[in-house]
């Protein structure tokens, strides 16, 4: 007994030989309404249809698959090209950044009276106790203990602890921290430390005293540490209490701690000249 593959294959093989039969004799003469013509278009037309649709369908097929095979190729190297510009475009939005906060840096390095040395943060004390930032410049670039960090937009901390290359600073919304302070419109004057939320409390302001929500707070330069004039934040709210001699200040803070990236460091403060003896 025969396979089943064996008679589909001898199927095809007979297929093929009356294709190529019919052919040959189609070709040998006209075709007319009787004879082998007749039998070339009855029985041999409809296989050499289906044998050429066959073809078609398997071609379209095959081209087909190069096509997708191309396309998909194609679409693979768009997307690698993407990535890389999508990569490009967010360095370059990273660069502008920068250079803005530099810009600023060098405008407010020229303005002020003090020397000043540029410094990067590069890390957080991860302690739960204290709120400081280590910074990328210590003894060998002149950096000392106590000695203030600035940025454009305010007061940022004070140098607490140094190595020969690094610094930690301790901001001012840390509790252990304090800025001789005064309010800038009625010259009001307190001491501002740190509070929970990143927030700061102005102490010690007297119940008389005329402090407003918005007031600018600036520092007073009393404490011999942080220069005079520099912004130190905004009053958010303020409670008078029944009793008691002070009021309860509460300040937003000048500089936003969760984008510092770059400070500067007071090195030394401008000292008078001596008047000359007539």
């Amino acid at each position: 007994m025969l396979s089943k593959k064996t008679l589909l294959m001898v199927g095809v093989i007979l297929v093929v030989a009356l294709n190529v039969i019919g052919l040959s004799l189609s070709n040998r003469q006209p075709v007319s309404d009787y004879g082998m013509g007749r039998f070339g278009l009855v029985v041999i037309a409809p296989i050499q249809s289906a044998v050429t649709s066959g073809f078609h369908f398997f071609g379209d097929i095959w081209r087909h698959y190069f096509a997708l095979v191309d396309a998909a190729r194609q679409n693979d190297h768009l997307q690698r090209e993407l990535q890389q510009t999508s990569a490009r475009i967010d360095a370059c939005s990273e660069i502008e950044q920068a250079n803005q906060r530099l810009r600023g840096l060098i405008r407010f390095q020229q303005e002020i009276e003090q020397k000043v040395l540029p410094a990067e943060v590069v890390g957080k004390d991860p302690s739960p106790w204290f709120r400081s930032v280590i910074i990328d410049k210590g003894r060998n670039d002149g950096v000392a203990k106590g000695l203030p960090v600035v940025i454009p937009q305010g007061i940022a901390g004070q140098v607490v602890a140094v190595s020969q290359h690094y610094a930690k600073v301790l901001l001012i919304i840390d509790a252990n921290n304090a800025v001789d302070a005064l309010v800038q419109r009625t010259r009001a004057r307190g001491i501002v430390t740190g509070a929970p939320d990143n927030e700061c409390i102005f102490k010690y302001v007297l119940r008389q005293d005329d402090v407003q929500e918005g007031d600018i707070l600036i520092a007073s330069g009393l404490d011999g540490i942080y220069p005079k004039g520099l912004r130190v934040g905004r009053v958010s709210a303020v409670a008078r209490q029944s009793n008691g001699i002070f009021q309860e200040v509460t300040v937003t803070p000048a500089v936003d701690f969760q984008t510092l990236e770059e400070v500067l460091v007071v090195i030394e403060s401008p000292r008078p000249e001596p008047e000359a003896m007539e």
